[in-house]
């Protein structure tokens, strides 16, 4: 028998592995959707747990279920509106790829409450067809206008190589992006009002997030920006080995909170003052925006409608299943049964299931992207597995704790 407490946990995770009582998430997600260095020695918070192995994310859905009063938050989303509600051009920004959550957000703001929004859109590192016909519809279906950026596709490609590399989280530089682009053009475009989705605070990040409309402004630091670590290194070392200029990175750089402040810019989350289900977005989405479900399961999970516009999203989910145990059908199926759309002995039959699938389908795609060979990808990988998590019997790696 393996002693469990000599066992090495790198990232600083908890070194005995619990899984939820209520739901099927484990102690081992991280509380931050966005890792600026994230080394395997680096500590990273992770979700709490109650005494009663209750997760933090679990313990807020009873929360919204029983506390909360929705319709005096309405009433505040209401009059918040209207302080911010123009004559004429954008009342509010919007941020999102047209998915499910985005286009739930930007057609009830306004259809429903009456504003004028201005959605905006980080490129996918490579769209796929459902993806692109769902950015289309977002636009000419739901009938909204739409900024798409499109970062430079060199640094970008080079970035996602590096975080891949140095930090098993190529998704990074897209979700630095994807956060920075809604403030970015509020600002430029003078719309002091941003509408995000829900708040990852909902799904395990810092449970105290969820009690705030705000997003919090620490993430627009007054940092040099050449001391700025993307893809696990620093700027500066960037520039001093490549071509790239230091304006190349304006898209990454956040814009000053002081900044934001001078321009009155606001970044707000609907989940705050509505109560957010994933599945509910699904379903208004299809009826009134023209979205539409992949017509096959992504893999990875059983769901079909989740973040499937990038051919790269899918091995983020792999690489979180990699450094934390945690994979895409853990995240689908813990949320699904916290807002009561399956039970729990239904997620972990899903999880045994769907989880530990590798997402062959774009694999090519993805080795093309960031430059890499199949050798290269799995030594990069299984740098990156935690002795505390897994184990090699023979020549098959496997997780040494299966949800139950």
């Amino acid at each position: 028998m393996v002693d469990q407490s000599k066992l090495e946990a790198f990232f600083g995770l908890p070194n005995q592995v619990a899984f939820c009582k209520s739901c099927v998430i484990s102690n081992q997600r991280p509380s931050s959707t966005v890792e600026f260095k994230h080394t395997r020695n680096e500590k990273k918070a992770t979700i709490g747990f109650n005494e009663q192995g209750i997760c933090d994310a679990c313990s807020y859905q009873q929360v919204k279920a029983q506390e909360i009063n929705w319709k005096d938050r309405e009433d505040k989303l209401v009059a918040l509106l209207d302080r911010y509600r123009q004559k004429s051009g954008y009342d509010v920004v919007v941020p999102g790829s047209g998915g499910k959550d985005s286009a739930f957000t930007s057609h009830v703001l306004k259809y429903r409450y009456g504003m004028n929004p201005l959605t905006v859109t980080w490129a996918p590192h490579l769209y796929t067809r459902i993806g692109w016909e769902n950015f289309e519809a977002w636009c000419h279906v739901g009938g909204h206008d739409n900024i798409l950026f499109t970062p430079n596709g060199k640094l970008h490609r080079y970035l996602t190589r590096a975080a891949f590399h140095n930090l098993l989280h190529p998704f990074q530089p897209f979700i630095v992006g994807q956060r920075i682009i809604g403030p970015m053009m509020a600002a430029r475009f003078d719309v002091p009002l941003v509408m995000y989705g829900e708040n990852q605070a909902e799904y395990g990040n810092n449970v105290d997030d969820n009690y705030v409309p705000t997003m919090d402004r620490k993430f627009f630091s007054t940092q040099d920006p050449l001391e700025m670590v993307l893809g696990g290194e620093k700027v500066s070392d960037i520039l001093e080995k490549t071509d790239f200029t230091l304006n190349d990175f304006a898209p990454y750089i956040p814009p000053d909170a002081s900044y934001l402040q001078s321009k009155n810019v606001e970044v707000h989350y609907l989940g705050y003052y509505l109560p957010w289900d994933p599945q509910e977005c699904y379903y208004y989405a299809v009826e009134n925006t023209g979205f539409q479900a992949n017509p096959e399961r992504t893999p990875g999970t059983y769901s079909k409608y989740s973040s499937i516009d990038d051919k790269i999203d899918m091995f983020h989910y792999f690489t979180t299943r990699i450094k934390f145990g945690i994979g895409r059908a853990t995240y689908d199926a813990a949320q699904e049964v916290r807002n009561g759309k399956i039970t729990r002995e239904e997620a972990v039959h899903l999880v045994q299931k769907y989880d530990g699938e590798f997402p062959a389908k774009f694999y090519e795609d993805f080795l093309e992207y960031i430059d890499t060979t199949d050798d290269e990808f799995w030594a990069t990988v299984d740098q990156f597995r935690s002795p505390h998590l897994w184990k090699k019997d023979g020549t098959e790696w496997t997780l040494r704790h299966q949800v139950t």
